[in-house]
């Protein structure tokens, strides 16, 4: 048990686990708003097997608290602060991750006729485990 503790807290003082659990809080804020936009969407405004049109609306909400977030809180502190070029990176990341919610989001609805609250499900588990690391090495280096 004290091997545990001595490992707790040698893994507390760590800048990276830091940066997780404040991209975590984060990403818990801009998880709230990507479902409170898109699970209305695809619930009462496009049909089943069209909710992968809600994705794109509820990303761009996400992704601009997410810039703001991330930059000034999650990754305060780790890398330089370069501008544009950032941004873009930034916007790429997040590409990537609308991309993988589109396609969660297709297979689960249309193909698998599931109903619009079960993409959220693998979601928001595989694409903030993906754009932590990428926004960690690339992003904000």
């Amino acid at each position: 048990m004290a091997a545990v503790m001595r490992q707790i807290r040698a893994m507390r003082g760590h800048p990276v686990v830091g940066q997780l659990v404040r991209f975590l809080f984060a990403g818990g804020i801009t998880t709230a708003l990507y479902t409170a936009v898109y699970l209305p969407l695809a619930t009462w405004v496009f049909a089943r097997d069209q909710a992968v049109f809600a994705v794109p609306p509820a990303f761009l909400v996400a992704v601009t608290a997410g810039f703001w977030l991330h930059s000034r809180w999650s990754f305060r502190g780790h890398g330089e602060r370069t501008g544009a070029g950032q941004q873009a990176r930034f916007v790429g990341v997040q590409a990537s991750g609308l991309a993988m919610h589109a396609v969660i989001t297709w297979v689960a609805t249309d193909l698998l006729n599931q109903p619009p609250w079960v993409p959220l499900i693998p979601g928001v588990i595989l694409v903030p485990i993906v754009t932590f690391f990428l926004n960690r090495q690339w992003v904000f280096r």
